[in-house]
């Protein structure tokens, strides 16, 4: 009998095969187990978008170049905006920002791994015992540890792909903020050459009104008829050119300081523009493709949220799973250092643990169910992302058609009150005319409709900088 014991002790399973036992039974009442009923999480989805936009004017599409800075012809706005993209802070913090969530996503694949672990001990204590000799004694210990969860179901597979979608989400947000530096540091350009062309044009003011009251003065002196009315009248356009001179000098530093934080220097409103605004192309390409709308980074970015939110909802439902952790152990504890790696004094354990969640208050049910919601919303949020996305779109096409065709009606305008300006003062020199409100009133409509042409040129560039923001990038490259 009792060589049959030992027999039968020899010929029960091994390790391996009661592991494989163990995973059967915890198996057991999962084929039981009512709480695994959520609906499944959607990692991806399909916003419908117009074939092509409608504020597009008809015609064959336009060949253009493939970077949108490219589209205004202007070497120092390039200039402008590398010099933005090279030494902005905002964008300096971004790149920090993006490099540290490189990092927690390294970080976040350990969980997959198995951990290990080092640890030593070491004591010395002296113990007095009346009048005899004290006695010493010391302690040495040494430990290792081990442990590593088998990925069963892929929940943590799920976290890990999470993960790097978290990751793509900060790539995403990090184009973007360069996107949006490029365009608002062309702004911040385009905005400091109109100021200094407003400017130039309040000084030519300036000069304009001056003369006309020197001709009223000499008019006035010579007794030619002009009275003491006109005088002041005149005095009263030059104090305002005056005042207009020194508000645009305060608006052209202001434009500067702008620019100057963009582009990561000290506000010192000291920056200068050229003369001449940037030049655009006749007009936006016609049938611009509507999906190269999916290259803007925000839209990149909820992509990303979506498939996050997913796998983050499928890891939460496979939580309610069985998890099987292995773990191992080694430790020893002496009392001579010299004995701390004697193998006669090692001990080691092995152990598997298997766990089945049963009942605790519905908490991970109820994370399971609030991680589907959680997905939905992502959803929701995309959509009304991309429907905001096609508004900025169809807006900034049909503002660049309408600010066209004022442009052309304007450069009308400034041609007639030029022509309207030279023949009033031209008639009141020539005592035609003796009226000064008609002299001065064709000098301040000449004045408003060159100062509503710099104004409306630049909004023309502000809104095209706007369109290809919409857009995310020129209108031509497509996502990849």
């Amino acid at each position: 009998m009792q060589r049959n014991s030992r027999h039968s002790l020899h010929t029960g399973p091994s390790p391996a095969g009661r592991l494989r036992h163990l995973i059967v039974l915890a198996g057991l009442p999962l084929a039981a187990c009512n709480n695994m009923n959520f609906e499944s999480p959607r990692e991806r989805i399909e916003v419908g978008s117009p074939a092509t936009w409608q504020a597009a004017s008809s015609g064959s599409d336009g060949k253009i170049s493939t970077g949108w800075l490219n589209e205004f012809s202007d070497r120092d706005l390039n200039r402008a905006v590398d010099e933005a993209l090279a030494h902005n802070q905002d964008l300096k913090a971004a790149a920090a920002r993006m490099r540290q969530a490189k990092e927690s996503n390294i970080a976040g694949k350990s969980r997959i791994r198995p951990t290990a672990s080092l640890g030593t001990s070491g004591g010395y204590s002296i113990s007095e015992n009346g009048k005899l000799p004290a006695s010493e004694s010391e302690r040495y210990g040494l430990s290792l540890a081990a442990g590593w969860e088998a990925d069963l179901w892929g929940r943590l597979r799920d976290l890990n792909a999470a993960d790097d979608a978290d990751y793509a989400v900060v790539r995403a947000n990090y184009r973007g903020a360069r996107l949006s530096l490029a365009a608002n540091a062309a702004k911040a350009w385009c905005n400091l050459i109109a100021t200094e062309q407003l400017l130039e044009l309040a000084h030519s003011t300036l000069d304009s009104n001056q003369r006309v009251l020197r001709a009223v003065e000499r008019l006035f002196k010579g007794g030619a008829g002009q009275g003491a009315l006109d005088v002041q009248l005149g005095r009263t356009n030059v104090s305002a050119s005056e005042r207009a001179v020194k508000a645009t000098e305060l608006l052209r530093d202001e434009a500067a300081r702008s620019f100057e934080v963009l582009t990561g220097r000290y506000p010192s409103g000291r920056t200068r523009a050229q003369r001449e605004l940037p030049t655009l192309k006749p007009g936006v390409p016609a049938g611009i493709p509507a999906d190269l709308i999916e290259r803007r980074p925000d839209l990149a970015a909820a992509r990303a949220r979506i498939f996050a939110s997913a796998k983050r909802a499928d890891a939460s439902r496979k939580a309610l799973l069985p998890r099987l952790a292995l773990s191992a152990g080694s430790g020893t504890s002496v009392d001579h250092f010299s004995n701390l790696l004697n193998p006669a004094w090692l001990t080691s354990s092995i152990a598997a643990n298997l766990s089945q969640p049963l009942y605790e208050g519905g908490a991970l049910a109820a994370d399971a169910r609030g991680a589907v919601a959680a997905n939905q919303a992502t959803i929701h949020d995309y959509s009304q992302t991309a429907l905001e996305a096609f508004r900025e779109v169809e807006s900034a096409l049909a503002a660049d058609l309408s600010l066209a065709e004022q442009e052309a009606y304007l450069i009308q305008e400034v041609e007639q009150a030029a022509l309207a300006q030279k023949q009033a003062a031209r008639d009141y020199s020539d005592g035609v005319n003796d009226d000064i409100l008609r002299v001065l009133e064709s000098q301040n409509r000449a004045t408003n409709a060159r100062s509503g042409l710099i104004r409306l040129r630049n909004d023309r560039l502000q809104n095209r900088i706007d369109l290809h923001l919409a857009l995310g990038g020129d209108f031509k490259t497509e996502a990849r």
